[in-house]
């Protein structure tokens, strides 16, 4: 009977080695993972115990027994006087993984309860590449990935390139000295070569490709072969460590701490880790881990948990290792921010603002602290690239409060039947036509007024004080409305009575009674104020006041065709396009009817082109404080008299209005020459008096 289980176990334990030896060419020498590191931590955890229950399974080969990695043949082999060994990781994400490994420490120096406490130095973790520097008489000779951790590939030219690197060190160093760090990319430099990435492939540049994490961007910046690639990808760099020393100077004596020899790098030129601490005992570790787990996505790069090493050198020799690990130190992870699932299905939701979402439905999964079942895709493009299917096993990634993003698909797991995503062409929610402008990357629905999903924007829109202005009508109140189900479009705003207020939370007959008020006050508007209240999109407040000059009436800006829009003032085909894309669903046109029969109203006139615009052509800049006027009222008069308002002073403007503590605005007028008028000048001005005082 004990054969057939052994052979059982043997099996097991093969696959497991070819997946890992697998996962681990992926990871160190193609830069490429196909799963989460945590996927990867549990198969090799799975391994460690199978051998550790039978140890006739250990073999030389096994990924237990040795550092993964591999040299490629492109780049000259380097071996390491000094193995560059990994350590052991502590799976165990909770408080009781730094107990546990206090508890080694203190069991393997067979210290009792009543010996003081271990101190350790407490390190991040960073998620980079492993690097050793080596300086020969304080110059940098060398620079090697860890590779198999006995022999790694020289890249010395790339390194070259990364700016916190020194590449000579202050005089009084040993005569060789590696320094082991670690090489990686902020997030914000990956988000801008991303976005660099992106440009490429949009303009077709061939064998461009965006990365999927910083780490995998480092990784592929270090092991270019033209060192100009990787000067243009920015990389960062932090010590930790120290390999080969050999030649200390009479003045140096040998370090008795690590962090001692922390602080040392320091002072010799190399970044070492602000959060780095020393600290006591198993206490001092598990408020380490806490406080670092709280700053993690603040941090400006990523990290996946915390190193503990013991800080007493000596005690470290005594220690020693355990195969390919030191017993001194331990890498105590956090919970993970990746994770593997399956896509149940996508889905298209609708944002406040119209933006149409492809979001992929998960099997439950436990990531980054909380259950997941949802994860955006951004949009379809970003779909496309990442190939994601219905019935794909992905990659899930949740950072803090981000929204859980799906971040590859694991190709050799998907199915002949994973059904291919196609984005819907009209709006999920409300019908409406989805549309997508030229060089943008999401879909919108066209409905605006009237689809449900933008109910709450359309309202708040419509009530600001730029716009129709309700006085009172905020995010709170609103929010109420809708979700009681009390109005669904703008129209019925209008109808609301003093009973359906008074219901709603904190809203007093008084209060009620100012809202409906307001309601009555708005009525009276301007054609300006109300075509910007429509919330068209890319019409914003001065573009809306363009075309309440150049058509006069409301109906004549409702049937204007595309020609006619374009004839007005800074209006292109976009802005074009979106106005006849609005006034061509049907649902619209009825909530403008709607609102006139409600009494929302305002005065028209003739287009512009037949009247006399005295300041037509003029660009007027305000700045200080007037006497009388608002600013919002000096705008108002410029631009009823045909000027244009801008913000800033050039040498286009044509006249600056300056009142009190007027400020640089005005010196540069004075610098340029350019007119400055006060209110009384503004005033003349405006009645076709130029005043040309300055």
């Amino acid at each position: 009977m004990s054969a057939p289980l052994k052979a059982d176990v043997a099996l097991q334990a093969a696959d497991l080695r070819r997946q890992l030896h697998h996962h681990a060419h992926c990871y160190y020498t193609l830069d490429a993972p196909e799963v989460p590191d945590v996927e990867y931590d549990r198969l090799f955890k799975s391994l460690q115990d199978l051998e550790s229950l039978h140890p006739y399974l250990k073999s030389p080969d096994s990924p237990t027994q040795r550092v993964g990695g591999a040299v490629l043949p492109e780049f000259q082999s380097v071996r390491h006087q000094v193995p560059m060994l990994s350590i052991r990781t502590e799976t165990d994400t909770e408080s009781s993984g730094a107990k546990a490994f206090d508890s080694r420490i203190r069991k393997e120096l067979s210290l009792d309860e009543n010996s003081p406490e271990v101190i350790y130095v407490a390190e991040l973790k960073f998620d980079g590449l492993a690097m050793s520097l080596r300086y020969e008489k304080g110059v940098l000779v060398q620079a090697a990935t860890r590779g198999d951790g006995e022999y790694g590939e020289d890249v010395t030219h790339n390194v070259r390139t990364i700016g916190q690197i020194p590449l000579q060190l202050p005089s009084g160093v040993p005569d060789t000295l590696e320094v082991r760090g670690e090489v990686y990319m902020r997030r914000d430099d990956f988000d801008a070569l991303n976005e660099r990435q992106r440009q490429k492939i949009s303009e077709g540049v061939r064998g461009e490709k965006t990365f999927v994490n910083p780490r995998n961007a480092a990784a592929g910046a270090v092991r270019q072969l033209d060192s100009n690639i990787a000067a243009q990808r920015p990389l960062s760099f932090f010590a930790y460590g120290l390999g080969d020393i050999q030649g200390w100077p009479e003045h140096l004596k040998p370090f008795e701490s690590h962090y001692e020899l922390l602080q040392t790098l320091k002072h010799w030129g190399f970044p070492v880790a602000e959060q780095t601490r020393c600290v006591q005992g198993a206490e001092g570790l598990i408020q380490f881990h806490v406080q670092v787990a709280a700053e993690r996505d603040t941090l400006p790069f990523d990290i996946d948990g915390v190193v503990y090493k013991v800080n007493d050198l000596s005690l470290q020799v005594q220690l020693g290792f355990v195969t390919r690990e030191p017993r001194w130190a331990v890498a105590h992870k956090f919970p993970a921010q990746e994770e593997m699932t399956l896509v149940l299905g996508i889905d298209v939701q609708v944002g406040r603002t119209g933006k149409l979402t492809p979001v992929a439905k998960l099997a439950p999964v436990f990531v980054g602290g909380v259950t997941v079942t949802n994860a955006t895709l951004h949009n379809e493009d970003e779909a496309r690239r990442k190939d994601v299917r219905i019935g794909d096993t992905v990659i899930v990634r949740r950072a803090g409060d981000v929204i859980p993003e799906v971040v590859s698909v694991v190709m050799d797991k998907r199915l002949p039947d994973a059904t291919v995503f196609t984005m819907p062409k009209i709006c999920p929610v409300c019908g409406s036509t989805a549309l997508r402008d030229e060089g943008e990357a999401d879909y919108r629905c066209s409905g605006g007024l009237f689809c449900p999903a933008q109910r709450k924007q359309a309202f708040l829109h419509f009530a600001q004080r730029r716009a129709v202005e309700v006085d009172g009508l905020g995010q709170k109140l609103i929010d109420q409305l809708v979700d009681a189900g009390i109005v669904h479009t703008l129209p019925d705003l209008y109808k609301l009575g003093l009973t359906a207020l008074v219901q709603l939370d904190r809203m007093a007959e008084k209060s009620a009674l100012n809202i409906l008020s307001a309601l009555e006050a708005s009525k009276s508007t301007t054609l300006p104020r109300f075509i910007y209240g429509l919330g068209i999109r890319h019409v914003g407040e001065a573009t809306a006041k363009e075309f309440a000059r150049h058509f006069g009436t409301l109906d004549a800006f409702m049937g204007a065709t595309e020609e006619e829009l374009l004839s007005v003032a800074d209006v292109g085909p976009v802005v074009a396009k979106s106005v006849i894309s609005f006034f061509a669903q049907s649902h619209h046109q009825e909530i403008v009817e709607q609102l006139r029969a409600c009494g929302v109203n305002w005065a028209e006139g003739p287009p512009a082109d037949k009247q006399v615009q005295i300041l037509s052509g003029k660009t007027v800049v305000l700045t200080g404080t007037l006497p009388t006027l608002s600013r919002e009222q000096a705008k108002e008069m410029l631009e009823a008299a045909g000027a244009k308002v801008a913000g800033s002073v050039s040498q286009k403007t044509s006249y600056v209005v300056a009142g009190t503590e007027a400020g640089s605005k005005l010196d540069k007028a004075v610098s340029l020459g350019v007119p400055v008028l006060d209110e009384t000048g503004l005033l003349q001005l405006i009645k076709g008096v130029q005043d040309d005082r300055t």
